[in-house]
C-alpha cells in the first residue's frame, strides 16, 4: 500500500496532496528547484512596465535602476516567508491560522484569492493580446476570431500546467525558464545600448519616489501568501539558509533584468503602450519572437498565480480535491479574461481594484512574517488543520493580537494611500508620498508588541 501513495508528486501525474501536511516520506527535490520556479514566474512583461513607470514618474536612468534593484532585494523576505512550509508541510495560508485564528485568516484568505484570480487575469489578458499580434505579424487578421484563439491557447498553456500540480509546475517552469531567459537576453542587448543615462531627473520628489517604489514592491509581495505552497515538498533537511537564498536570487535576477530593461526603454522610446513602444527598439526579424516571450512570460506567471488559488480555495473550505478546486479558478479566470478582452473598461478598472488591496496584503504579510519570526518557522503542524480542538483556534477562532496588528497596519497603509480609488487624507501633508508598503512595516512592529513574550516557538515532542 506504501509503494501506491508514495511518490504521487511526478510530472505530468495529478498531484493527490493539497493542504494536508505532505509526508516525510513523499517528500523530495532541493533548494535549487526554488531558483528556476521564481526566476521562470518572474520573466514576465509587467517588470519591464513597471521600470518604464519609474522614468514615468520622473526619475533618472541610474534612480529608477536603483529603485528596481532594491525592489528586486524584496524577493530574499517572499522567499524567507516560505521557511515555514518544509516545517509544516502545508500551504501558507493554512500556516498563517497561527498568526490570526482559524475564523480570523478567512477573510485574507478570501481576499488573496480574488488577487491571485485578478493577476491570473491581467497576465491572460497581456499574453492574449500578444498572441493577437502575433497572428496578425505572420499574416493572419483573425478579428474576433483570432482574438478568441489566442486566449483559448493561452488559457490552455496556464490550465493544463497548474493542473497537473507541484512537480509538473516546477518542470514547466524550469524548461521555460531556458527559452525565455535566452529571448530576454536579446531584448537587454538590443535596448540597453541606447539608453540615455546621462539625462537628468525632472525633480521627481517625494510622490515621484514613493509611487515607484510601490510599483516595484507590489508585484513581489503579492506571493507573500504563496512562498510556502512550493516548499512543502522539500526535505525536513534542506537547509534554510539555501531555500532563502535560492528561491531570492531567481526572483531578483529575472525582476531586476526585465526592470532595467523598461527603464532603459523608456529613455528612448514613449512606454504609454509598453509592449508597441519596447517592440518599436527591435530589429524586424526579432519582433514577432518578442511578442512569443510576452506570452510565454504571462504564461510562467499566471501558472504559479493559478496553482496557489486551488489550494487557497481548499483553505477556504471547498470540499473538493485541488485538481478539482482548480477547474473553478480556471472558469473564473476565463470569464474575467472574456470580459477584459471584450469590455474595454474592465482592465483599467481592475487593475485600479488590484492595487487598492496592497492596503490589506502589506499589513498582512507583516503580521505573517512577524509571526514566523517570532516562532523561529515552527509551526504545531496538527493544530493548523485541527479546527477548534487546535492550539490556533484562539478566542472563538479569531487571535485578537494578530487581528489588532492587521488593523494597526492597514489604517496607517489607508491613510497614507495614493491609488485611483482611493487618497488617504495624509498623502497631501507628506507631499504626495505614498507610504502604503509601510503598513507591513507597522503591523509588523505592533504584532511583535503585542506577542512578544506569548508567542514560544513549538518544540515537537521526542
Amino acid at each position: 500500500m506504501a509503494q501506491q501513495t508514495a511518490d504521487v508528486d511526478e510530472v505530468f501525474r495529478v498531484e493527490t496532496h493539497g493542504i494536508d501536511p505532505i509526508p516525510d516520506a513523499e517528500r523530495h527535490g532541493s533548494a535549487k528547484d526554488l531558483f528556476w520556479l521564481w526566476f521562470g514566474s518572474n520573466l514576465t512583461f509587467t517588470y519591464v512596465i513597471n521600470g518604464a513607470l519609474a522614468v514615468a514618474f520622473g526619475l533618472s536612468f541610474w534612480q529608477a535602476t536603483a529603485v528596481v534593484v532594491i525592489g528586486g532585494l524584496s524577493f530574499f523576505a517572499i522567499s524567507a516567508a516560505g521557511l515555514s512550509g518544509i516545517r509544516t508541510g502545508t500551504a501558507t495560508l493554512v500556516i498563517s491560522r497561527a498568526a490570526f485564528g482559524v475564523r480570523g485568516n478567512f477573510p485574507a484568505g478570501v481576499l488573496n484569492w480574488v488577487v491571485s484570480i485578478g493577476y491570473t487575469i491581467v497576465n491572460t489578458v497581456v499574453g492574449t493580446l500578444a498572441l493577437e499580434v502575433f497572428f496578425a505579424e505572420i499574416g493572419w487578421q483573425g478579428g474576433t476570431a483570432g482574438r478568441a484563439v489566442a486566449l483559448l491557447i493561452t488559457l490552455a498553456l496556464t490550465f493544463a500546467v497548474a493542473m497537473w500540480g507541484h512537480a509538473t509546475v516546477q518542470f514547466a517552469e524550469r524548461w521555460m525558464a531556458y527559452v525565455l531567459a535566452a529571448g530576454f537576453g536579446l531584448l537587454l542587448l538590443f535596448v540597453l545600448p541606447g539608453a540615455d543615462t546621462a539625462a537628468a531627473a525632472t525633480a521627481p520628489g517625494l510622490s515621484g519616489w514613493s509611487l515607484a517604489f510601490v510599483v516595484m514592491f507590489a508585484g513581489p509581495f503579492s506571493y507573500v501568501p504563496m512562498p510556502a505552497d512550493y516548499t512543502r515538498y522539500l526535505p525536513r533537511t534542506t537547509s534554510l539558509r539555501s531555500i532563502t537564498w535560492t528561491g531570492a536570487l531567481g526572483g531578483f535576477v529575472s525582476s531586476v533584468a526585465l526592470g532595467v530593461a523598461g527603464v532603459a526603454a523608456a529613455t528612448q522610446t514613449d512606454m504609454t503602450d509598453a509592449v508597441a513602444g519596447a517592440e518599436s527598439l527591435l530589429p524586424g526579424w526579432f519582433q514577432p519572437l518578442f511578442l512569443a516571450l510576452v506570452l510565454g512570460g504571462s504564461v510562467t506567471n499566471s501558472i504559479i498565480t493559478l496553482y496557489s488559488s486551488s489550494l487557497n480555495l481548499q483553505v477556504l473550505g471547498i470540499p473538493w480535491s485541488r485538481a478539482r478546486a482548480i477547474v473553478i479558478s480556471a472558469a473564473v479566470t476565463a470569464v474575467g479574461s472574456l470580459a477584459a478582452l471584450f469590455l474595454t473598461d474592465f482592465t483599467t478598472s481592475l487593475l485600479s481594484f488590484l492595487s487598492l488591496l496592497i492596503i490589506v496584503f502589506a499589513p498582512w504579510g507583516g503580521v505573517f512574517l512577524a509571526d514566523m519570526l517570532l516562532r523561529r518557522c515552527r509551526y504545531d503542524s496538527d493544530a493548523l488543520h485541527a479546527g477548534r480542538a487546535g492550539a490556533y483556534w484562539y478566542r472563538s477562532g479569531y487571535h485578537p493580537a494578530g487581528l489588532a496588528a492587521l488593523l494597526a497596519g492597514m489604517a496607517f497603509a489607508a491613510l497614507t494611500c495614493d491609488s485611483e480609488l482611493w487618497t488617504g487624507p495624509l498623502v497631501a501633508p507628506l507631499g504626495g508620498a505614498d507610504l502604503t508598503l509601510l503598513g507591513s512595516v507597522v503591523s509588523g512592529l505592533a504584532y511583535w508588541a503585542l506577542t512578544r513574550r506569548r508567542i514560544p516557538a513549538y518544540a515537537p515532542a521526542a
